[in-house]
């Protein structure tokens, strides 16, 4: 799919399926992702594609994951009916492919581990991961000047510091943790110290 004519089609669809603010986080996503991409020499496309989409599922219900995971052979675990935000990860390389036409497995990847993280990711994953948590209009987290500058400086330590802020939240506030999350903090967590 030749993509540069049609980020303004993704960006109307997003538009009219998204709530206000998440679009805006979207954009915000998408825009930080490219810029990203830019400095780590990544294909400015696909993380802009992969920013734009990483949250496409989002609108979805519950029940409306499930079922669309179920139509295509795939089944929640059981940490995504405890916790069914993270359904829309998985749901996301649905719609993508079959609303959005998105076929470049690297982008539907970087949907993929978006918001659980996973061992070894490839940089379009790891741009992702970090632009989703330190977009512009993110304000909430812990640490997110010093993340928003050490993500253009070094990004697997960008990336541990956001898994070990959010490991630490997931035990504080008694939420599960996913065990990708887990299995990404223990590979990254001893990335040279953050």
């Amino acid at each position: 799919m030749s993509t540069m004519l049609e980020f303004s089609e993704i960006r109307n669809k997003l538009r009219n399926t998204l709530s206000e603010q998440r679009y805006e986080h979207t954009l915000g996503v998408a825009y930080t992702a490219s810029a990203m991409a830019m400095r780590y020499g990544s294909s400015m496309e696909q993380a802009m594609l992969a920013g734009l989409l990483h949250d496409c599922a989002k609108y979805l219900s519950k029940e409306e994951s499930i079922a669309l995971l179920n139509e295509n052979g795939q089944k929640p675990t059981e940490i995504e009916k405890i916790n069914p935000v993270l359904l829309h990860a998985r749901c996301g390389t649905i719609v993508a492919r079959k609303e959005y036409g998105i076929y470049d497995e690297k982008v539907l990847h970087a949907i993929l581990v978006h918001t659980t993280g996973e061992p070894n990711m490839n940089l379009l994953d790891k741009i992702i991961y970090v632009a989703d948590y330190i977009e512009p209009n993110r304000d909430q987290a812990p640490h997110l000047d010093r993340l928003r500058n050490l993500a253009f400086v070094s990004l697997d330590k960008a990336l541990a510091m956001i898994l070990r802020d959010t490991v630490d939240y997931l035990q504080i506030t008694g939420k599960p943790i996913d065990p990708r999350t887990m299995d990404a903090y223990t590979y990254y967590r001893n990335v040279e110290e953050i």
